[in-house]
């Protein structure tokens, strides 16, 4: 029996993939992430594929950013595809015009914090604010959330502090870097167990390498729904 909580990251290089991985899921696994790095391997297609033919839902991370007009075009365009979750970056003008774009669908809108593969040193690269990285993810949801947002893209480790804000009432928390004990954490820096991320207040979890790279996908995400608080 799946659990839509679980969302399972179809990471691999093309559609023809991510559909046969699909396939040997099976209903062990009813949603789906299908990201950027798929786009050109044919990713519209399938999530469109996986929705309609085979009944899955959808949450398409393409953390969108660019001037006003440019993201609410896309997502007018995205948003004929009948998907269930949608990624821009959290920052206010890009969120207010996703949800103009979403306008009359169904399609639901996350704003991203800081990515779950950043840290301080991350940020101080790329010239962002100095302070501490939780405070900053907590002031980003706050303000992805209060221009409109349907929720927020947060590690495990903020999933407590973004439900504790009052903006986050009613609203999604989605939680990427999701690492069941045991598995490696690979390129992510801020990660948890499913069942801490769920404890804390995360809606769903999305789990990608431990679950297509293991011996048994659908074994490995039935193993992760039944330890679910």
């Amino acid at each position: 029996m799946s659990d839509d909580r679980l969302i399972v990251a179809l990471d691999v290089p093309n559609a023809l993939q991510g559909l046969a991985l699909a396939q040997k899921i099976g209903p062990a696994v009813n949603f789906y992430k299908i990201g950027l790095g798929m786009l050109t391997g044919g990713g519209l297609a399938l999530a469109n594929e996986l929705k309609q033919d085979h009944g899955k839902r959808i949450f398409l991370d393409m953390k969108l950013f660019d001037i006003g007009n440019t993201v609410e075009a896309a997502v007018r365009g995205l948003a004929q595809f009948d998907l269930d979750f949608l990624t821009v970056h959290g920052d206010p003008h890009v969120v207010r015009a996703a949800k103009e774009g979403a306008a009359g669908s169904n399609l639901k809108i996350l704003g991203v914090t800081i990515l779950t593969s950043l840290d301080r040193s991350d940020l101080d690269a790329a010239l962002i604010q100095p302070g501490d990285v939780q405070e900053i993810v907590m002031e980003r949801a706050g303000r992805a959330l209060e221009a409109g947002a349907d929720g927020v893209i947060a590690s495990p480790q903020e999933a407590a502090l973004v439900r504790s804000l009052p903006e986050a009432n009613g609203k999604l928390i989605v939680t990427p870097g999701i690492r069941p004990a045991g598995s490696a954490s690979g390129d992510q820096k801020r990660i948890a167990t499913p069942e801490q991320a769920i404890k804390d207040g995360a809606d769903h979890i999305v789990v990608g390498r431990p679950i297509y790279q293991s011996n048994s996908p659908a074994q490995t995400a039935q193993a992760i729904v039944a330890n679910l608080p």
